[in-house]
């Protein structure tokens, strides 16, 4: 095959691929509004903190962790898709919501957090990646950990290059059952 045919089907799949991706996150969202105001107050609270990495080691990092890969995207819940960032280290996969979200208390007041959730590699059984057999595209990360408890992440830019770093990151962690 001639190089520079090569090169722009190459080129050609990794622009679809960021597409599919970019629609993906899209669809997940409720009104497009409310996603761009989410991804400006994300964006600006990633200014104010000095980029991503001190994001990573204001809200997650413990002494001798490295981030390996940061990616905007959701975790499925039971109130529906929440968007944040997926923090993937050498030591954890962290999912943090810039944005608070709204409960009842158990004395019925109405509680602001920030949903974090944080699994050390240690304890995670396996990743799966999953897709909509119906619609391909739509591709879903599985995370399960130890006690049996699983953490769906879906709407990534870039899947392909999340989940290989997951990979990684699982593949270079100590005291895993199954990798």
């Amino acid at each position: 095959m001639d190089p520079k045919i090569y090169r722009m089907d190459k080129n050609r799949r990794k622009a679809d691929n960021f597409v599919d991706g970019v629609r993906e996150h899209l669809r997940l969202g409720s009104k497009f509004s409310e996603i761009v105001k989410g991804k400006l107050s994300l964006g600006a609270r990633i200014l104010q903190l000095g980029g991503v990495k001190r994001v990573f080691r204001k809200i997650v990092c413990a002494k001798g962790e490295k981030l390996l890969k940061a990616s905007q995207c959701y975790l499925s819940t039971t109130i529906g898709p929440i968007a944040g960032l997926l923090f993937i280290s050498t030591q954890r996969v962290a999912f943090f919501c810039d944005r608070s979200i709204k409960f009842s208390s158990s004395n019925g007041e109405l509680v602001r957090i920030h949903y974090k959730v944080s699994i050390p590699l240690r304890k995670i059984k396996r990743a799966n990646q999953s897709e909509n057999a119906k619609k391909p595209s739509h591709k879903f990360m599985e995370i399960v950990t130890m006690d049996n408890f699983d953490f769906w992440f879906m709407g990534f830019l870039n899947y392909q290059k999340a989940f290989s770093y997951l990979r990684q990151a699982i593949s270079q962690a100590p005291n895993l059952i199954q990798k």
